[in-house]
């Protein structure tokens, strides 16, 4: 199971990320590890601008994790993963911390809705506020913000666009 800790304001204050552009079957996507977690992980905007990311690995360990993350990546878009094993060090405000944790527990093949998610968290009337703390999930796919949908299980906004959105449920068999 993925877990997370939360850095210290300290440590975020001088971390240094090991990059890396991983391609997928739905665009590249660059990830960010730092001190042997996982930081963040996006799919890159603009294919030209990915052919300027190099590996860059700062430590022997962040290096084995980017290498742990492209193999579990392979074996989730091959439909063999559903589950991924890779620390996260995310950063964000309590109340994203507390969504971004109720993500996890979203199942491979399942889907939820902001106002359930909102209930989930304990704060039955922030649909909104969890909406915007989804929005802002900064590791794609291993975080999975794209199984929240909104009510009468429309597809809406995904940061990566709703195409790939779509495309990431497909394969977990979730529509």
């Amino acid at each position: 199971m993925t877990t997370f800790t939360a850095p210290s304001r300290a440590a975020a204050l001088h971390v240094r990320h090991s990059v890396r552009r991983i391609d997928t079957p739905l665009g590249p996507m660059e990830a960010r590890v730092s001190r042997g977690a996982l930081v963040s992980l996006t799919f890159l905007r603009d294919p030209a601008a990915a052919t300027t990311i190099e590996r860059r690995d700062q430590c022997d360990d962040d290096a084995h994790k980017l290498d742990v993350l492209e193999t579990q990546l392979d074996e989730y878009f091959a439909g063999a993963r559903t589950t991924f094993d890779i620390p996260l060090a995310l950063r964000g405000t309590p109340f994203q911390l507390t969504a971004w944790t109720a993500l996890l527990d979203i199942p491979s093949g399942f889907t939820e809705t902001y106002a359930r998610l909102a209930a989930r968290i304990d704060r039955p009337s922030a649909a909104r506020a969890v909406g915007a703390a989804v929005g802002a999930n900064p590791v794609a796919i291993i975080v999975p913000c794209h199984r929240i949908i909104g009510a009468g299980n429309k597809l809406t906004g995904y940061a990566a666009g709703i195409e790939r959105k779509r495309a990431l449920l497909e394969l977990e068999q979730a529509i």
